[in-house]
């Protein structure tokens, strides 16, 4: 696979009162291939945002490698790493907080150009203007203030600021989680589309599983700053092999009645374990109905289960 993105063991502690660390990310590998899409989905506070965050080194690591197109980010400076931002943008998950109401939109989506010193300032207006074209609202709105959009027309705002650097892979943070669902498609759909013409590289964080499984090619799964599972779309779905994802897996609903009384839910008990005091061995025995005593001492490894299907459990 020719890897666009490789992450080896990062990690991104972040210290609380008390002399406490939070390990938000605890040694999490991954790779992505150019013009993939890579969902990450789980559950609330597992690390996901943290994940995409430290990727883009908006957060400074804690430890780890991030080899971006065969340079290791992890420990560059903020000067070294301007180069990289222009390739690396991030579309966040508010589209409400991640717009600056004092500028007019055709400002906000310039603002990328004129920090990269990309175009004259009148190409990057005309540019600006295509943009919007491009996600889908009108040439016009370039004049008008973020207040005055709905939040499927912010988001695509956020879409067309990240593509105005050109850059080749965007980390895409819930993009429709704050959206209606009547929107939601909609937007997955410019996602895709702009991948086709750009060749965009992304990182899909989400939680929900049916619409991750619609745009990603591959999927992985995290639990409490770990990686358990990452597999090809179709098979994680037709194949989980931990039983995190299986439960996961198991809550997606389905709009035919017969067919989801038929289905058999697997609830998970309990809450996630404080990312301060994680329990020790593996992360998910607190809460597994496959738990052996060997789960509760010894820490799992990634393992590939063949076809590309890495798993980190003893049992399944």
């Amino acid at each position: 696979m020719n890897a666009l993105l490789d992450v080896r063991n990062l990690v991104m502690h972040f210290r609380v009162g008390g002399g406490q660390v939070a390990r938000a990310v605890d040694g999490v590998s991954f790779s992505i291939a150019k013009g993939e899409t890579l969902g990450l989905v789980g559950e609330s506070g597992c690390g996901k945002t943290t994940v995409g965050r430290s990727i883009i080194r908006l957060y400074d690591p804690t430890a780890g490698s991030i080899v971006f197109d065969g340079t290791d980010l992890a420990h560059l400076s903020q000067r070294e790493m301007l180069p990289f931002r222009r390739r690396m943008q991030m579309i966040f998950q508010d589209p409400y907080a991640s717009l600056n109401p004092r500028m007019t939109v055709g400002d906000i989506v310039m603002e990328p150009m004129t920090i990269h010193s990309l175009h004259a300032p009148k190409e990057r207006s005309d540019r600006a203007r295509e943009l919007l074209r491009v996600v889908g609202l009108n040439s016009e709105h370039a004049n008008r203030y973020p207040h005055e959009f709905s939040g499927g027309q912010r988001q695509r705002i956020g879409i067309a600021r990240s593509l105005a650097a050109s850059p080749e892979f965007i980390v895409c943070d819930e993009p429709i989680s704050a959206l209606d669902v009547s929107i939601q498609a909609q937007i997955v759909n410019t996602l895709e589309d702009l991948q086709k013409e750009f060749g965009l590289t992304y990182l899909f964080i989400a939680h929900d599983l049916s619409m991750v499984k619609h745009i990603s090619d591959r999927i992985a799964v995290m639990y409490l700053g770990t990686m358990v599972e990452i597999a090809g779309s179709n098979e994680l779905y037709t194949r989980p092999l931990h039983p995190y994802t299986e439960a996961l897996l198991s809550a997606i609903p389905i709009p035919d009645p017969d067919r989801a009384d038929a289905r058999k839910r697997i609830p998970l008990e309990g809450e996630i374990p404080n990312p301060i005091d994680p329990p020790s061995g593996c992360k998910f025995h607190t809460r597994c109905r496959y738990a052996e005593p060997r789960c509760r001492e010894v820490v799992p490894e990634l393992t590939d289960r063949g076809n590309g299907h890495f798993s980190a459990c003893f049992v399944k």
